[in-house]
């Protein structure tokens, strides 16, 4: 980018910078800057009696400015939150040489620069907690303008709200919005608690390959890339199951991984290619042992984070609670639907789906026809927790068969806030049965289903030399995550969710101004005010563009003839 195309802030940022170098001040120092507070302990600790906290040291980026003769006020944001500092000429300057405070410290720096600051704490006349600078260092140098959100009167305004904008630049996010950290936070702590939980069972937590010949463990797309040295396609996993399951027929009891998992799938409020869950496999075990592991787990997030069971979540408190509601699949079915669809074939279930208004096509099998019609008619209506049990055979090829119930499986899947947060099974063991379920797959694939698994050759192998009884589940924690921080989309969860490429913003040639009568040497101008096509001139209010053109020819020492107002207006009618 040219120095033309620079914004008027970002060509005085830089000047700004330059000078800064010219009088000797590194604004991107190499060396350590060791502080030894943040603004929350020194809200915490500071006692005016005592008068403790007088010689700290923090660091934090510029959020505001007063500048006010020889004292001066600036709002610090740090890791922790914000406090003012207080700076004064003769203290920081207390030699005749006033340059820090007049020049550097008033002129130089600005919103969004990072300083560190010596210190000690005081309560201003108005009863603010403050420190009193003695000294402060530059420490970088911010070359782009924040968006500054303005409070008065208790609204906001130009606050940086744009969701688009704030996803794809979540550095913004979080230093123009510093409550989104702790949505972040309380992520953290979510994993923790789990990995704290499972830790104390004595699992061992794992990793497992993200690259695979074959993709499995779940029905969906997955993503595919080619393998050079080896010459060979490979796999970006949907699911860790398979990997998980050969440990435990390895010998170990208990084993878990928290996993980055890719599904080449839509995108949405709820959906992101990239996603993480937890799986979790445990021997001599099964899928009512897991259904208590799991809503005991999940309380316990609940209480790490908000200290009790009960979570607001949109308009509805979420009590998670044990023991939570159960369901078996054709029971969900029946209470919202007021349908049995527990003894129809295929063509009556696919018939029955059309009555409900539920979307079918030829590829769909039994087992996705049940799980379409639980998904269009039940899921959304689940808001408490609540286990979905007993799947029907078609749905699961990785899970037991039931003890008591022919056609079933012994499976759950765990609905909370309309939409699933895990999924377990009593593992299929039996490796004939696993044979026979993954060659089923594989007829529905030749149908269509591009959801269907493929035929894992060494899994077979594996459960052969013989697994234990094994209960397995998989918790997604963006899903867990949205619900237990309030978030409307997973990618208030995700750092960095995937997005569309960014469009490249449509800059009209000078040709088009000068059409409707606006002299060269001024268009550079108009753009920078905003106006970067032609079109976009016509939303132009006159009065504004001229003082922002005179402006800026007055600030940049430009020397062009300024515009009348009649002119601009001319501009603007001709656009």
């Amino acid at each position: 980018m040219s120095y033309s195309e620079l914004s008027e802030q970002e060509q005085l940022r830089r000047k700004s910078l330059s000078r800064l170098r010219e009088l000797g001040i590194n604004p991107y120092p190499p060396e350590m800057f060791e502080t030894n507070s943040d603004s929350k302990e020194i809200k915490d600790k500071y006692n005016k009696e005592e008068n403790n906290l007088q010689d700290i040291t923090i660091a934090g980026r510029i959020m505001s400015r007063r500048i006010m003769g020889k004292a001066s006020f600036i709002e610090l944001q740090d890791d922790k939150g914000r406090i003012q500092l207080y700076f004064n000429r003769d203290e920081i300057c207390p030699a005749e040489d006033k340059t820090a405070y007049n020049e550097v410290f008033k002129k130089l720096l600005d919103i969004g620069d990072i300083i560190g600051v010596k210190g000690n704490v005081f309560i201003t006349k108005v009863g603010e907690i403050s420190v009193n600078v003695k000294h402060f260092t530059v420490l970088t140098k911010s070359l782009r303008p924040l968006p500054i959100v303005k409070e008065k009167e208790g609204k906001t305004f130009d606050a940086f709200t744009d969701p688009e904008q704030r996803y794809r630049q979540r550095y913004l996010d979080l230093i123009v919005n510093s409550e989104v950290k702790e949505t972040f936070r309380n992520r953290t702590k979510l994993v923790n608690t789990m990995r704290e939980y499972l830790n104390e069972k004595g699992y061992l937590e794992v990793e497992t390959p993200i690259l695979q010949p074959l993709y499995g463990g779940a029905a969906a797309s997955p993503f595919k890339t080619h393998h050079n040295t080896l010459n060979t396609t490979l796999y970006l996993r949907i699911a860790n199951e398979l990997y998980l399951k050969r440990l435990i027929v390895g010998g170990f009891d208990g084993v878990y991984e928290f996993s980055k998992d890719f599904r080449n799938e839509g995108m949405s409020r709820f959906h992101n290619p990239e996603f993480t869950q937890i799986e979790l496999y445990v021997a001599y075990k099964d899928y009512e042992w897991m259904m208590n592991t799991a809503e005991e787990m999940i309380e316990k997030v609940a209480l790490a984070i908000h200290g009790t069971t009960k979570v607001q979540v949109g308009e509805n408190i979420i009590d998670f609670k044990r023991p939570w509601k159960r369901f078996t699949m054709y029971e969900a079915i029946e209470h919202f639907t007021g349908i049995d669809i527990s003894e129809m074939d295929e063509t009556e279930m696919a018939e029955t789906a059309k009555k409900l208004g539920v979307e079918v096509d030829e590829t769909m099998g039994r087992g996705k026809l049940i799980d379409e019609i639980f998904g269009e008619k039940c899921e959304a209506q689940l808001i408490q927790p609540t286990f979905i049990t007993d799947y029907p055979i078609e749905m699961s090829p990785l899970a037991k068969k039931h003890r008591t119930k022919e056609g079933l499986v012994e499976r759950f899947e765990g609905i909370c806030n309309g939409k699933e947060i895990c999924n377990a099974f009593s593992e299929l063991n039996d490796p004939i049965d696993q044979r026979e379920r993954f060659e089923e797959q594989l007829l529905l694939a030749k149908r269509g289903d591009e959801e269907a698994m493929m035929l894992d050759e060494d899994f077979i192998r594996a459960i052969e030399y013989g697994m234990p009884p094994t209960a397995g589940i998989g918790i997604g924690i963006d899903r867990l995550s949205m619900i237990m921080t309030n978030s409307n989309s997973i990618q208030d969860v995700l750092f960095f969710p995937q997005m569309k490429p960014e469009k490249k913003k449509e800059i009209d040639k000078a040709e088009k101004y000068i059409e409707i009568g606006i002299p060269e040497e001024w268009i550079t101008l108009i753009q920078k005010s905003g106006f970067i096509t032609t079109e976009s001139l016509k939303k132009a209010k006159a009065g504004k563009l001229f003082n922002d053109l005179c402006g800026i020819n007055k600030k940049g020492k430009l020397g062009l003839k300024n515009p009348t107002i009649e002119q601009v207006k001319s501009w603007i009618e001709k656009a």
